[in-house]
């Protein structure tokens, strides 16, 4: 399988249980922290490469 592929495919799931959670029956502090998650894994490109430092998206214009 394509190394994207399994990335796509974790990313996705981590996303799915993370919106799974009752966030309700957690503190404030939890619930902050389930929302930066899900918001920072929203805005995931498997094409970014953080290694460069300079946060550039890797994709190029087709």
């Amino acid at each position: 399988m394509d190394q994207h592929v399994k990335q796509g495919y974790r990313m996705h799931c981590v996303l799915s249980n993370l919106n799974r959670l009752d966030v309700d029956r957690l503190d404030d502090a939890d619930q902050e922290r389930i929302e930066q998650a899900r918001t920072l894994l929203e805005e995931v490109s498997l094409l970014t490469r953080p290694a460069d430092g300079d946060g550039r998206d890797a994709r190029a214009d087709t």
